[in-house]
């Protein structure tokens, strides 16, 4: 699994700090992606088990939530760092363009982000989205988090 980017954020988890890790080689290639340079399998660095707890390590008390962008295409390799990243007290989101998930992972997740960009419609922040952002343990759609 290779990553482009880890950032801080406070956006993608609403009343959560989170250290996002942004995963290259996304398969689906939405029209009006923002981000095509992640679809390249392998482009980026190498997000080896060593960093990826390095990462969480440092943060830890400060940061409250470990969320990939993308990365379910390497489901085993994602959900060995979604069971770690909850070992150390952080909860954890995907944000995905699927529409469903399987299991395995979303037994994983606090949060999952479902849906395709369109651009016709939205992100997260437009009324007329189609995407969801899922509380896993409930199923309850939290969308109206995100709406201003």
């Amino acid at each position: 699994m290779y990553y482009h980017d880890f950032n801080v954020v406070l956006q993608e988890v609403p009343g959560e700090i989170s250290l996002c890790f942004t995963i290259s080689g996304c398969p689906l290639r939405c029209k009006g992606c923002h981000s095509p340079f992640l679809w390249k399998e392998g482009s980026g660095s190498k997000l080896t088990n060593n960093a990826y707890n390095e990462i969480l390590y440092k943060y830890l008390g400060f940061a409250t939530c470990v969320v990939f962008m993308g990365g379910e295409w390497h489901a085993k390799e994602l959900i060995y760092k979604l069971k770690y990243a909850k070992s150390q007290g952080y909860k954890t989101c995907l944000y995905t363009g699927e529409d469903t998930i399987d299991s395995k992972i979303t037994k994983h997740l606090t949060w999952l982000k479902t849906g395709k960009w369109d651009f016709t419609k939205g992100g997260l922040s437009s009324p007329n989205t189609n995407q969801q952002f899922i509380e896993v343990a409930t199923n309850k759609k939290l969308n109206h988090l995100f709406l201003k």
